[in-house]
């Protein structure tokens, strides 16, 4: 058996620039990653960056995602262990729990057959809201696994739950779905300055 295909899925959120570390640690975990970013994601992270540390190119759309006859979003739908969000937007978990395709990664979702795993981020009152934790119960209903989100101080400078999960616990929980070896680095520790002599 093969190295496990997570194709991980970079929604439009402040937290989008922790999917770097993500993708970095789930080929560090022996995954094949691959990155389809929504077009408000490529706001907050490049694709350059993702598709350096995923070392496969990046879906932004849907010509992206075409390399041969058979249409891209079929082709890594196909061929997914696992499909991971993170960070997913509240937009993204409606359009997930309503079934709409408008764009490669809400595409995937509906075509593969790979599990789902959800890691949100948002304000506070919007994970709260009746629509969101609607959304929230129906996918899980249909076999969707949710990590996080955590509570803490959020972007927006509110303190609340909606903070997207450690680093660690995602790449963990992905590779763990997947049979993988999970040896993430648990602690996510600041840079020291060396000392000078």
């Amino acid at each position: 058996m093969g190295a496990p295909v997570i194709i991980l899925g970079v929604t439009g959120s402040i937290a989008a620039y922790k999917a770097a570390d993500i993708a970095s640690q789930l080929v560090k975990g022996g995954a094949k990653v691959y990155v389809v970013m929504t077009q408000h994601a490529c706001d907050f992270i490049t694709p350059l960056t993702m598709q350096t540390l995923s070392r496969n190119p990046v879906v932004t759309s849907a010509q992206d995602a075409q390399t041969n006859w058979k249409p891209g979003h079929i082709d890594l739908a196909d061929r997914a262990t696992l499909l991971l969000i993170a960070p997913a937007t509240a937009n993204v978990i409606a359009e997930l729990a309503h079934g709409l395709a408008g764009n490669p990664l809400t595409e995937i979702a509906l075509a593969t057959r790979a599990p789902l795993l959800i890691a949100p981020a948002m304000n506070g009152k919007m994970w709260e809201h009746p629509a969101t934790q609607a959304n929230v119960s129906l996918l899980k209903t249909r076999g969707a696994e949710f990590v996080g989100p955590e509570a803490g101080i959020l972007a927006c400078g509110y303190e609340g739950l909606g903070r997207l999960a450690t680093v660690a616990e995602i790449a963990i929980r992905a590779l763990e779905k997947c049979g993988a070896s999970a040896t993430v680095r648990r602690a996510e520790k600041p840079l020291r300055e060396k000392k000078r002599e």
